[in-house]
């Protein structure tokens, strides 16, 4: 059995000193949106409370589908770094970026170049981008996609393009015919109206034909902050698309309280099954319940 933990949008805080020359461009509707709303309920020790549980859970892989940062500031993005660097293993995390990590033009390459060692594929090519990824862990091949992009304020969508569609369907084919479990890993819900218009996702016909022409076991996302489980079209059957609520929610907002997913895969080609557990914060305390909102069936067999 292969146990894979997820957790995602972890806008890690407070936020640093920002300069008038960093809040000259997007950064201000972001840096008025966290001290109105955010740094009310994305505060105090819920992520290290969603941590421990997550340890005390024993994964064997973590995936992380975005959203480390706020404003993407030189200074948030090396703390991204470090917390990564504290926490996680790059042999056994599997980082995506998000849009936040994306902030403005020039954020993503700085944090592809801090973030490199939890972004790299198992057998990186020097002339080629960062994604999609391909990692190799026993049974399981994590494909990671990027969707991160600067847009305009007010905007938080993500791009999903031909060349990252055509690449990233090789990898599922490949790993289909070495009989792996294959799970997607993306910031943006590749799901029609999962997003609203200002949030969404362009490519979900190109992900839906993508998944649908050489499937997958498993999709798994960010962004919207809320426990979600869609299906899309796989070439065998329905591929379960899971969301999660923000890893540093904490009580009092309009959103879940943060957990984490934990997926306990084990069969084989034909016959994979997978075991999804939701754990969240309790309202009472910092240990972790379960929560049956939006939980892939237990009797459900994929592939």
């Amino acid at each position: 059995m292969f146990r894979l933990a997820h957790i995602s949008d972890i806008h890690l805080g407070p936020l640093p000193r920002v300069t008038l020359a960093e809040l000259a461009s997007k950064r201000i509707t972001g840096y008025v949106n966290w001290h109105r709303n955010r740094r009310k309920h994305l505060f105090g020790n819920t992520l290290e409370n969603v941590l421990a549980g997550m340890r005390e859970a024993a994964p064997d892989h973590v995936a992380i589908t975005g959203d480390l940062v706020n404003l993407a500031t030189r200074t948030e993005i090396e703390v991204a770094r470090l917390w990564l660097e504290t926490h996680f293993d790059p042999l056994k995390t599997t980082l995506v970026p998000g849009n936040h990590d994306a902030y403005v033009p020039g954020a993503l390459a700085r944090a592809k170049a801090e973030w490199r060692p939890w972004l790299l594929s198992d057998t990186p090519a020097p002339d080629q981008p960062l994604f999609p990824s391909y990692r190799r862990r026993g049974p399981v091949a994590l494909i990671g996609l990027s969707t991160a992009n600067a847009t305009l304020p007010f905007m938080a969508t993500g791009d999903f393009g031909r060349k990252q569609a055509r690449a990233a369907g090789q990898l599922l084919e490949q790993a289909r015919q070495d009989g792996l479990y294959r799970v997607v890993l993306i910031h943006h819900p590749p799901v029609r109206g999962a997003a609203p218009l200002h949030k969404r996702m362009r490519g979900i016909s190109r992900f839906a034909k993508m998944l649908k022409q050489h499937g997958a076991e498993l999709v798994l996302h960010g962004h919207t902050h809320l426990d979600t489980l869609h299906y899309l079209k796989g070439r065998d059957g329905q591929v379960p698309v899971v969301g999660i609520a923000s890893a540093s929610q904490g009580p009092g907002g309009r959103k879940p309280l943060a957990g984490f997913n934990m997926f306990e895969i084990d069969g084989g080609p034909g016959d994979w099954q997978t075991i999804h557990r939701r754990m969240q914060l309790g309202a009472e305390g910092p240990g972790m319940v379960e929560n049956q909102a939006g939980v892939i069936a237990l009797e459900e067999r994929l592939g």
